[in-house]
């Protein structure tokens, strides 16, 4: 998505009006949106960390879903408009998150970073108190709150708080909507934004709070170093309005001794920012040949309004809001070898422009297909691929099971990594090297079903699709395990447990590989005179074999890396409570390469 610029400099709309939006018409204000589509969307969902978050509903209008294991959601089909999707994500432990983006005909990529729901400070009513962050972020509270239902609260109170700062790399990720705005006169504006502070209020039973009517706040957002130069004495407040997905002004700061001062009446983000005029401007991107490129990397900069960026989707196509009458570099990151740059501009009234990267010698373009298939080796009808190239990596559809994009490579490389994920059915891939074959590189059918089951007592069933490793090793360094034999190691959770609702099974087998295939009884693998064996933790990573334990493992098959391994078991075991069990199951997951 091309992201709504952060300008260095800015000139001011004439006759600006920073009073209160006494009544924001957002019915009046949709009419600049357009009229109803329908367009897909494939997003990541992210922490602080860059770590995905699963189990995160997004909504865009009607439709909803959640994130997988890797942070993904895919809606298509989604009713949005021709100049506005409002994409909405919640998640227990954090506050709520969103994306604006005006969408593509093709697959719209989103990518939101949650921010954690952390008290920073507590009060409670009746009592007046300031709340700041580390940074210089405050907020002065007199003391009176009411509930939802406008009912007077009476209580502690829990202040979450987040300064977001334009000069953090991160900031386009965290905020929500996108900087555009209904000004004091209901017109559609976008922003320059000096800074933003994010605030919520909780009630002793977890319940949302606001600020009493005819109560205030005082809020300071502090300004970094690189922008206190251009930054105005007084500037327009916007607050986020999360129903609508768009910002509304509602008072003014001052800049006093580096940081914006302000009155609020009511919590959500507050954003100080500079309003201008925008037109909307589509850049397809393609090559000599007309192939529309995908995951291509674009900087769009203007000299008075700085730099953002955005990355083609399998059209070529990225969209959004540019400020009006300025020229445009365009710089087109190509990987890791090399970069075309071209001028656009200035525009008046929205816009679509082509860039068409010409030949060189450094980089090619490919076109890469294939099909993919699930368990019961049907098409995967709802899932998606990560594609590794040239330095970068981008996210693509599966369509009908089937993928067809062109892709960007160095002439230098002779390889790419595919790894798909069938969404409907929660299984994974692993990480697939492809060679290329120019100019098509067709890598033909693949198909993905891992999964491990067992049944405790023949009543408690647990099923796991999302398997972290499968590995088969050759033993010579690691001091925990008998050298010189086979390791082969089957985990749901590396490297994270105690989790909930994991599976490990680390098994030491014989020394010639020829022989593994076969059924083992159980031997205690930590004794140092037992050179095969198999241990695991399972059920809530709360059950495990010990010495007294009877069980009996087949393999029944070890493939190649990318190939699949095969086994049941049936054990009888005690719990760490003493308790006997009876277990029984099987194993069918993809070999992956040795750590």
């Amino acid at each position: 998505m091309l992201f709504i610029l952060f300008f260095t400099s800015c000139e001011l709309d004439d006759g600006i009006n920073t009073s209160q939006n006494q009544n924001p018409n957002s019915t009046t204000f949709s009419e600049n949106f357009g009229n109803e589509i329908s367009r897909d969307f494939l997003g990541t969902i992210v922490d602080l960390n860059g770590s995905p978050i699963e189990n995160a509903m997004v909504s865009i209008g009607s439709s909803s879903t959640t994130t997988d294991s890797q942070g993904i959601f895919i809606i298509n089909d989604a009713t949005v408009n021709q100049r506005f999707g409002y994409i909405k994500a919640e998640k227990m432990g954090y506050i709520h998150a969103s994306r604006a983006v005006v969408p593509t005909e093709g697959t719209n990529k989103i990518r939101i970073m949650m921010l954690p729901e952390t008290v920073v400070g507590t009060t409670s009513s009746g009592t007046q108190e300031t709340i700041s962050l580390s940074n210089g972020a405050s907020v002065a509270l007199d003391g009176d709150y009411i509930k939802p239902d406008g009912t007077v609260y009476d209580g502690n109170v829990n202040i979450i708080m987040h300064h977001l700062d334009p000069a953090d790399d991160n900031m386009e990720d965290q905020m929500p909507g996108m900087l555009y705005a209904s000004n004091a006169q209901n017109e559609e504006r976008m922003l320059q934004t000096f800074g933003m502070l994010a605030i919520e209020l909780r009630g002793e039973n977890g319940e949302d709070l606001n600020l009493a009517e005819n109560s205030s706040a005082e809020i300071k957002v502090p300004l970094d170093e690189s922008l206190v130069a251009n930054a105005p004495n007084t500037i327009p407040l916007w607050y986020f309005d999360e129903t609508n997905g768009y910002w509304i002004e509602e008072g003014e700061a001052t800049l006093v001794d580096n940081q914006y001062v302000g009155t609020v009446t009511h919590f959500s983000f507050w954003n100080c920012d500079i309003p201008a005029e925008a037109v909307n401007l589509c850049i397809t991107v393609v090559d000599a040949d007309g192939n529309d490129l995908n995951g291509v990397s674009l900087d769009i900069t203007s000299l008075g309004f700085g730099t953002t960026n955005g990355i083609t989707n399998h059209k070529g196509e990225v969209c959004g809001l540019v400020p009006a009458n300025e020229i445009l570099d365009v710089n087109a990151n190509l990987g890791v070898c090399t970069q075309s740059i071209n001028s656009i501009g200035p525009f008046l009234e929205d816009a679509s422009v082509t860039i068409v990267i010409n030949e060189n010698p450094d980089f090619a373009t490919e076109t890469v297909i294939g099909n993919f298939n699930g368990c019961d080796e049907q098409s995967i009808a709802n899932g998606y691929v990560l594609i590794g190239t040239g330095g970068n990596s981008f996210y693509e559809t599966i369509i009908d099971g089937y993928i067809e994009t062109t892709v960007v490579r160095c002439t230098n490389e002779e390889n790419f990594t595919i790894q798909f994920f069938d969404s409907d059915n929660g299984q994974e891939s692993g990480v697939t090297i492809i060679p290329y074959t120019s100019p098509v590189t067709d890598i033909g059918n693949l198909s993905v079903c891992e999964y491990i089951e067992y049944t405790i007592d023949g009543t408690e069933h647990f099923t796991f699709n999302n398997i972290q490793i499968a590995e088969l090793e050759y033993n010579l360094d690691d001091q925990s395990f008998p050298i010189e034999t086979y390791l082969i190691q089957i985990e749901t959770a590396y490297g994270n447990f105690p989790e909930e609702d994991c599976f490990r099974l680390i098994g030491i087998l014989t020394q010639d590989f020829n022989t593994l295939v076969g059924s083992y009884d159980y031997w205690y693998f930590q004794d140092p005179n037992d050179n095969m064996g198999i241990t695991f933790n399972g059920d809530d990573c709360g059950h495990a074999m010990t010495l007294d334990n009877t069980a009996l493992f087949n393999i029944n098959s070890i493939g190649e890396v990318g190939e699949y391994i095969d086994i049941t078991f049936e054990l009888d075991y005690f719990d760490f409570n003493g308790q006997p069990h009876t277990m029984e199951g099987s194993i069918h997951v993809l070999r992956d390469p040795n750590l």
